[in-house]
């Protein structure tokens, strides 16, 4: 381990997978200013390499990311910080990553290795994907310190779990079991935690053999579509159809079908 607050390494060796650490263990990987900023550059940089097609972010040690470092808002109380104002700090940290991993074109997988609450939750619902120890712990404790769900987990949170169970976690701090959170909405699957590390490197590893192409596309398409009718949804993926289906990863997977053999998908 290094002093930098987030650690960038290929998963297994594997260039096509980017293992991305929250790297504050210490603090249970609660964000701050400069973890904010090395991991939108992480972001940025896996995002700009070509040979790499998927991401898989986690946390040191036995936490995710316990959100917002409670320290490092007493230093913004000492005015150590923006100078104006709590706001234009948030822009520029936690929505920063935020914004980020939704931006991107690639999968993102969140590897929720412990707890991950409040700000750490609202990362890991950012992602595309996610999946749990069984002995990780999810839920949204701003509230207990008079706090809001303000990296984005107002967002997030009600069209992950439904409106009433949101407000029921935020305004009772409530925190749920992996399990619970699977039934929730939260996380898409527990893993024991003796597999997890085989397990995570299998889901990104089908992600990474995914028709590059298609997954931009469909990440795309379907984030927008959260938020868009349904003819103008309709009308994107007419145009996407007429870049995908000329690819030359649709002509490589029909000839893999029909030929019954894996396809070797380029991205192309």
């Amino acid at each position: 381990m290094t002093d930098s607050p987030v650690l960038v390494e290929p998963l297994g060796g594997d260039p096509r997978i980017t293992l991305i650490t929250l790297n504050r263990p210490d603090r249970k990987n609660a964000y701050t200013e400069s973890l904010c900023a090395e991991l939108c550059s992480a972001l940025r940089r896996f995002e700009g390499d070509d040979a790499a097609r998927v991401a898989v972010v986690t946390g040191a040690g036995d936490a995710f990311c316990a959100g917002g470092d409670v320290r490092s808002s007493e230093e913004v109380d000492k005015g150590e910080a923006h100078p104006f104002g709590h706001g234009f700090i948030m822009r520029d940290t936690a929505h920063a990553v935020v914004r980020t991993l939704v931006g991107l074109s690639k999968p993102v997988v969140a590897a929720v290795n412990g707890a991950a609450v409040a700000g750490g939750l609202t990362f890991a619902l950012a992602c595309d994907l996610r999946i749990a120890t069984a002995s990780a712990r999810l839920g949204d404790t701003s509230g207990r310190l008079g706090l809001l769900p303000d990296e984005g987990g107002a967002w997030f949170f009600p069209r992950a779990m439904g409106l009433e169970a949101a407000l029921r976690m935020s305004l009772l701090g409530e925190v749920y079991s992996a399990e619970q959170a699977r039934e929730l909405g939260l996380v898409g699957e527990v893993i024991a935690d003796d597999e997890f590390p085989r397990a995570v490197t299998e889901l990104a590893t089908r992600l990474a053999d995914a028709a590059p192409l298609a997954a931009s596309s469909v990440k795309r398409i379907m984030r927008r579509a959260l938020v868009a009718p349904l003819d103008h949804t309709l009308e994107e993926l007419a145009m996407a159809v007429d870049v995908v289906n000329s690819s030359e990863d649709v002509t490589e997977g029909v000839a893999a079908f029909l030929e019954r053999r894996p396809a070797r998908f380029r991205g192309a």
